[in-house]
Formats: C-alpha cells, sequence, structure tokens
C-alpha cells in the first residue's frame, strides 16, 4: 500500500496548473467604428457569435451609443477564433483579460 502526503504548497500549485488549463475567463469587447453598418455588425454576431437577431441587434446597438461592448464572457483559448473571425469581419474587436 502506497502513502499519499500532500502539502498545502502542492495542493496550490495543483490548483494554479488547474485554473491554467481551464482557463480563467475573459473578455470579447467589440468597438464601435464609422465603417461597419448595423445589420452588418448584426448578422457577423449572429454568424460567429451565434446569437439570435435580438440578442445581435441589442448588443450593436449597446455598441454604437457607448462606443463598445462585451459581447462574450469565456476562456481566450475560446476566444481566439471568435476574435479573430470578427476580426477578419472588419469589425474592431479585442480580448480583454478580467
Amino acid at each position: 500500500m502506497t502513502k499519499y502526503s500532500t502539502s498545502v504548497e502542492e495542493l496550490e500549485d495543483v490548483a494554479v496548473a488547474d485554473e491554467v488549463e481551464v482557463g480563467m475567463p475573459s473578455l470579447l469587447v467589440v468597438y464601435n467604428d464609422d465603417e461597419n453598418t448595423f445589420d452588418w455588425v448584426i448578422k457577423c454576431f449572429m454568424d460567429v457569435l451565434k446569437y439570435s437577431s435580438q440578442q445581435a441587434e441589442q448588443l450593436a446597438m449597446i455598441i454604437h451609443f457607448k462606443g463598445k461592448a462585451t459581447v462574450k464572457t469565456a476562456p481566450k483559448p475560446e476566444l481566439r477564433p471568435m476574435k479573430d473571425a470578427l476580426v477578419d469581419k472588419g469589425l474592431s474587436v479585442v480580448i480583454e483579460d478580467l
């Protein structure tokens, strides 16, 4: 029979490693610009983020009036392809850490 001994430091190291693997939440932020129409932004949100037309329209309005909006919160590895797809469509998008 093997004995297992775990110190507090070892448990903390495992917790930090698990946190990094799972990923801390980050924010996908879209900024207002003068180049994209409401219809295009709404279509992009529906295509890339899989939002309903109502959700996409509400976010487009927030971006228009406030200058930016967080459109998704998730671990960074999950957000990267969405950011890239939205940037490829001409939107101004960044990922911000919480």
